[in-house]
């Protein structure tokens, strides 16, 4: 068979074996780790009746790269399908469908306005992972779209983070802001900071392309658009960089954790 992807760590191969086992073709253990954490591995790969195989730590080197940190686990993957249109605002319905006063209907997704690097792809899809947003919109023309290296530089967050492809981006936030969330632009020379802004709400951060920032007809749709504070010389941040701020701002928000200040780092 192929067109399998391969993603490493205890974290990434754990979380699939506990998401989605079915996806799961292969998973490999090096010789000789025996630690409590990869018996709790090998157990969720017994009860999703995944075979595991031992191999020397050398063999899963030479499938994920040298520079991998793959702790002793690799595993083959069918690749996560792209969401459409639909499948994003199916999940949306039942997010809100399950919403209570414990539990508010709160999503965070992240779209990206014709972003063509493959690598600031990757990175924003890591930094959605780590952030715990729903998905990753980016547009069907003029935006790269998921290949080998975005996933390889998303470090396995391809296989859990769904990445929406929509035909219209215009469109889509029209959607996002019927099911109720707020549509936030990044954008150098708005008025109000991203830390002065509310984003514990139900939100979609929406980044420019590199160099050129939003389109004029996406940010028509913005309800507001923030700044990250520069004290520098540089005129922008990389966009994978930029949503990453942006990203855990909202997080810290929704924690609850303040803001650093006066002497703090």
């Amino acid at each position: 068979m192929t067109g399998g992807e391969y993603i490493h760590g205890l974290h990434a191969v754990r979380a699939l074996l506990r998401r989605d086992p079915s996806r799961l073709r292969s998973v490999w253990v090096a010789r000789g780790r025996d630690d409590a954490r990869i018996t709790e591995l090998l157990q969720l790969a017994a009860e999703a009746r995944c075979t595991v195989q031992r191999v020397d730590t050398e063999q899963l080197t030479r499938r994920v790269g040298a520079s991998a940190v793959h702790q002793g686990v690799v595993a083959e993957v069918l690749p996560l399908p792209p969401w459409r249109e639909d499948d994003l605002n199916a999940a949306l319905v039942r997010l809100q469908s399950a919403a209570s006063k414990t539990a508010p209907f709160a999503p965070l997704l992240l779209a990206l306005d014709g972003v063509q690097d493959p690598h600031n792809l990757g990175a924003c899809l890591r930094t959605a992972d780590a952030c715990g947003a729903l998905a990753v919109i980016i547009p069907k023309d003029r935006a790269v779209q998921m290949n080998a290296t975005v996933r390889k530089v998303a470090a396995g967050a391809a296989e859990s983070t769904p990445v929406a492809v929509v035909t219209n981006l215009a469109r889509c936030l029209r959607e996002l802001k019927e099911h109720g969330l707020w549509v936030v632009g990044a954008a150098a020379e708005a008025e109000s900071t991203a830390a002065s802004v509310d984003l514990r709400g139900p939100t979609v951060l929406v980044m420019g392309a590199e160099g050129s920032g939003l389109r004029q007809n996406t940010r028509q749709h913005c309800d507001l658009l923030v700044r990250l504070p520069s004290l520098g010389t540089v005129e922008s941040l990389n966009v994978s960089v930029a949503a990453g701020m942006l990203l855990y701002e909202a997080t810290r928000q929704r924690l609850g954790v303040a803001g650093p200040g006066p002497g703090s780092l």
